[in-house]
């Protein structure tokens, strides 16, 4: 095997393979309810010491579902990077490889799902599938995002020197 290519793989699609394990590791039980409100009632009566159990409850619900938007999201980006990153792609930018992280990352959301249903202490369902895959489109709308905005500073620059 070319080892310039080996390098190239690995620095591609190392950083997407490490956050899909964690991903992976955070469906088991480590990443339960239980779990999480162990570390998150503390912090939350620690800021808001008055804070009810209902208060508690819906933080603790927009943090894990935070928790999967944001983990999609990065996901996404690191697909697409690797994605753009091969030799038969463009560059850039491409909507084809944009749709395919999407794609991946939506399976893998629906896998990570399944896997759950195996876990005594979670629960599968279709509902976090969504979030997750509306989580990789926020991810790949911030790089779509990121990318135009370093071509317009791009120009700007090349304007203001040439």
């Amino acid at each position: 095997m070319n080892p310039h290519f080996t390098v190239r793989f690995l620095k591609n699609w190392l950083p997407v393979f490490l956050w899909m394990g964690l991903i992976f590791i955070l469906s088991t039980d480590l990443g339960s309810a239980v779990h999480t409100s162990r570390i998150l009632g503390p912090l939350l009566r620690w800021l808001k010491p008055d804070i009810t159990p209902e208060q508690m409850a819906f933080v603790h619900f927009l943090v894990r579902k935070g928790g999967h938007l944001s983990e999609y999201a990065v996901l996404a980006m690191l697909l697409v990077r690797a994605i753009c990153s091969s030799p038969r792609a463009a560059p850039a930018w491409s909507w084809k490889a944009a749709g395919l992280a999407l794609a991946v990352a939506a399976a893998y959301a629906a896998s990570d799902e399944f896997h759950q249903s195996f876990v005594s202490t979670r629960t599968a369902s279709a509902g976090d599938v969504m979030i997750d895959t509306v989580g990789a489109a926020i991810g790949l709308v911030l790089v779509f995002g990121w990318r135009k905005f370093v071509q317009s500073a791009d120009r700007l620059v090349e304007q203001s020197v040439g």
